[in-house]
């Protein structure tokens, strides 16, 4: 099997909440997202998505991402999609850095793999760890008593995991955590992410001011070294994310004992394979991990589905079901969410046949 061709298309993924905050002041109210189509000379298509939060998150944005796969596009053309490690070190060689230009290629070719191989994504990582796994729900930032009321709405919809999205203010953030704090059941699981919206000396103030509520801390500062400090400060359990760019990151958070969870997001470490390669050191040193990705829509999701399916549940700290938040949608037979829920297509490759209708004309194709 040979690429034959790349096709790449541009959708609008407009949220149903109106928008969505988080620390800094910063919002998006519609993501940009990127879908490539790996062609082949057996006739089967390979999709695969890309959708940055936008250059105020990581240095990430959809236009570098589409600027950055019309580099790399022409180059892969021959290239067996099946051979993967073949295909992510072509990739590396002709553009060093920039790893999220390279997730919605990689994504692509693990679909072709299982569709050639006539197997599920989630089976070629390992096999489908029970029925389903379970979702978390981020509440975007507002007020205490808004973000509170909000646990009520989304554990109605079976969510049992809250992501707070704090960063801000030490007093205000404090107030949100204690407000969210009690309206959880029992069972239930309360993240308050700073998105590394704090000081350090602002973070050492929330941290002490929560020590005795159940609460994860996740991201509070800009740099790792940061976060470390606040970490040997608290004894609430501790999560990295966007620090965590790369398995090098992984290996340093594990020997400074810097973290007890992970969000591994697929497109900031380059793409499934990279990030099955981090799931998997993971797993072997006994780190559980949320699984998801910076945004996106149905594609993302399907594939943040079947890296979570194939992840053993106790290390599966948590899911993201994107598909959910936004008013478009644009492939058949994505993961949908049911109470809180999802499960990964048992068809091959990632089980999703994107709409044409949607999608429209591609931007760019190269043959």
């Amino acid at each position: 099997m040979k690429i034959t061709g790349i096709r790449m298309y541009q959708v609008d993924l407009p949220l149903h909440e109106g928008s969505y905050k988080w620390s800094g002041g910063n919002s998006v109210s519609v993501f940009d997202s990127t879908v490539v189509a790996v062609d082949t000379d057996s006739g089967l298509t390979g999709w695969g998505e890309v959708c940055p939060l936008g250059p105020a998150y990581l240095p990430a944005y959809a236009r570098g991402a589409r600027t950055g796969i019309a580099e790399l596009a022409p180059q892969l053309i021959g290239l067996d999609p099946r051979e993967l490690g073949v295909l992510n070190a072509r990739m590396d060689a002709a553009m060093r850095g920039h790893p999220y230009v390279k997730s919605a290629i990689d994504m692509a070719c693990w679909d072709l793999l299982g569709k050639a191989g006539g197997l599920p994504v989630a089976t070629l990582m390992g096999g489908h760890v029970g029925a389903d796994f379970a979702l978390y729900r981020a509440i975007s930032q507002d007020t205490p008593q808004a973000m509170a009321e909000r646990i009520g709405r989304y554990r109605s919809e079976g969510y049992t995991k809250f992501q707070l999205k704090v960063g801000g203010d030490a007093d205000t953030d404090i107030a949100r955590i204690h407000a969210a704090a009690a309206q959880l059941q029992p069972g239930d699981v309360l993240v308050a992410d700073a998105n590394t919206g704090w000081t350090q000396h602002v973070a050492m103030r929330v941290v002490d001011a929560v020590r005795d509520v159940n609460v994860y801390i996740e991201q509070p500062c800009m740099t790792y070294e940061q976060c470390l400090a606040v970490r040997r400060h608290t004894n609430r359990p501790f999560v990295l994310d966007e620090v965590v760019d790369g398995i090098d990151m992984v290996v340093r958070g594990l020997a400074d004992h810097a973290m007890d969870v992970i969000n591994l997001k697929i497109s900031k470490v380059g793409g499934l394979t990279k990030a099955r390669q981090i799931r998997d050191l993971c797993v072997s040193a006994g780190i559980a991990m949320t699984i998801e990705d910076t945004w996106g829509g149905d594609i993302i999701t399907a594939a943040i589905a079947h890296l979570a399916h194939s992840t053993p549940d106790e290390f599966r700290f948590s899911a993201t079901d994107f598909n959910s938040y936004v008013t478009v949608a644009f492939a058949d037979g994505a993961p949908q969410r049911k109470q809180g829920r999802l499960a990964a297509s048992r068809e091959p490759g990632l089980g999703v046949q994107p709409r044409m209708d949607v999608l429209g004309k591609p931007l760019q194709e190269w043959r």
